[in-house]
């Protein structure tokens, strides 16, 4: 007899890459995705009995992607795109319940050209390695036509960097605390954070090869439908915060950036920051008469990648 028994299952095609060129004339769009696609369903069997008549290949995935890349008419918008692909999949295969749809945005800028940053119609630049993200799980588990969606998005990887306007003291002092008290420091930090809209129905697609995906009309402002707005304000709330806050911790300014982000965006339901700390230490040059540590004179300083503070949080609407 088996003394074990499988309890979860999910599988799908990993790092789909995909860039798109949207044409109006000589002016383009562009944008590039790396996609992830996870199924589950009745697929049990596969694992149970090798039986690979329930097994929507990984490659078949993988196409999908791409031709809905191609047709979808809401390729620019990441969460759209992402909801188009997983509801799609879940409508069109009687046996699978829930898509998991993750995409990375990679980041592609116009050209600005001469003093009067005039912009190129289709000439682009990557001015950043931080990266917009979005999770989106499309549940089917109800029924076909009682479809339901989980939008989760955010942005990892922005490198921000103030050489003043920091403070750290009034912490904890005992026997294990070597840390000396600032009032004025260089702060970094690489912002990961996600937002997370409230959970929401989607319309059931009606062809026969179920490629349709509706979005409502008048939708509310700050939702997920209008997602590509609320990552805008969210980043530069993001940002904002960071340059203008006289930051007595990293915490503190943090519990800002999320106020703002909630307080601007009516549908999205909570934000999460995780900030580690980025520390630069001042160069001890005492030896030679030097005075580089105290904060008003402290110009040189050593990059230290590690350790590192990590301070998270999660704020959340009432």
């Amino acid at each position: 007899m088996s003394e074990s028994v499988l309890t979860n299952t999910r599988y799908g095609k990993d790092l789909v890459r995909v860039f798109r060129v949207v044409r109006d004339g000589e002016f383009h769009q562009v944008v590039e995705y790396n996609v992830s696609v996870l199924l589950e369903g009745d697929i049990e069997t596969s694992y149970t009995v090798a039986d690979n008549s329930v097994v929507v290949a990984t490659d078949s995935m993988k196409n999908i992607t791409y031709y809905l890349a191609k047709i979808s008419p809401h390729i620019l918008s990441p969460e759209r795109f992402a909801l188009h692909l997983g509801t799609h999949i879940v409508s069109r295969y009687a046996h699978i319940h829930r898509a998991f749809i993750t995409l990375e945005r990679l980041r592609w800028s116009r050209i600005a050209l001469g003093a009067n940053d005039h912009p190129h119609p289709h000439s682009f630049i990557r001015d950043g390695n931080d990266r917009q993200t979005v999770e989106v799980e499309v549940d089917a588990s109800a029924g076909k036509d009682k479809l339901s969606a989980k939008v989760t998005s955010g942005i990892t990887d922005l490198l921000v960097l103030k050489s003043g306007g920091s403070a750290f003291h009034g912490f904890i002092h005992d026997e294990y605390t070597t840390l000396r008290e600032v009032d004025d420091r260089v702060l970094s930090t690489s912002v990961d954070l996600t937002y997370t809209f409230a959970p929401l129905s989607l319309i059931s697609p009606t062809d026969d090869k179920k490629l349709d995906f509706i979005v409502p009309e008048g939708f509310a402002l700050g939702g997920v439908w209008d997602a590509v707005n609320v990552a805008t304000r969210v980043r530069t709330a993001t940002l904002d915060i960071f340059a203008l806050d006289s930051s007595a911790s990293v915490q503190a300014t943090l519990f800002k950036m999320g106020q703002r982000v909630i307080a601007e965006n009516a549908g999205v339901a909570s934000v999460t920051y995780k900030l580690p700390n980025k520390h630069y230490i001042p160069v001890d040059m005492k030896y030679i008469g030097v005075d580089n540590t105290t904060p008003a004179n402290a110009e040189v300083f050593v990059p230290v990648s590690a350790p590192s503070g990590l301070i998270s949080a999660t704020i959340s609407r009432k």
